[in-house]
């Protein structure tokens, strides 16, 4: 069994590619942290996620941070968490990761899923068009600067929280659609395999 962290800049296929996992992996728990957030948040009054940004002191969502991630760490069985390790702000960068979620969350691994800049942005233009969601307009020189940070911040947190950080990246164009989904899924399928194996390991 085993508890795993999923990151990817907005725009990176993500949910796409965990619904794939899901169809790979049996009996696995995939957890939205932003959804933990906000069903505790709601206890409290909060309408919408937007709400929890706005009208929301950071004391408060910090302490809805915690219970969330108190709420992931109980969790058992086979579980991955999809999040975002640094959040853009018109301020700078904020981390979603911080001491005192992944102490809670106690995870055995964070993975950080790369991709060329051009495919991200392609991803966002596709999104906004259809109306799936609203994405934010980023140039491919601050995707890129998005995704290093996002790099750093997850060995941070893997750090402090003493879990092995291991990055996939999957710079080359597609030459079929959703090519990028299934060697995501499969790539994340063995490496879950591994870690599930060596938790099954008997201690010498």
């Amino acid at each position: 069994m085993y508890k795993v962290i999923l990151i990817a800049v907005p725009g990176s296929g993500k949910s796409t590619i965990l619904k794939r996992l899901s169809e790979k992996v049996e009996n696995l728990t995939v957890v939205n942290f932003g959804d933990a957030m906000f069903e505790e948040a709601s206890k409290r009054g909060v309408r919408s996620r937007d709400d929890m940004r706005r009208i929301m002191d950071s004391e408060s969502y910090i302490r809805i941070q915690e219970k969330a991630a108190e709420a992931l760490g109980s969790l058992i069985g086979k579980v991955i968490i999809d999040t975002h390790s640094a959040i853009k702000t018109p301020h700078g960068y904020y981390p979603g990761l911080p001491p005192y979620v992944t102490t809670r969350i106690k995870p055995r691994a964070i993975i950080f899923l790369e991709f060329r800049p051009e495919d991200i942005l392609a991803r966002r233009m596709k999104d906004n068009v259809a109306g799936v969601r609203r994405r934010e307009h980023e140039s491919l020189e601050e995707i890129e600067e998005h995704q290093h940070v996002s790099v750093m911040y997850a060995i941070a947190a893997s750090t402090y929280s003493s879990s092995h950080f291991v990055k996939f990246s999957f710079r080359y164009p597609e030459t079929y659609p959703y090519q990028h989904v299934e060697d995501a899924s499969s790539k994340l399928a063995q490496y879950l395999s591994s870690i599930e194996a060596l938790s099954l390991r008997p201690s010498s």
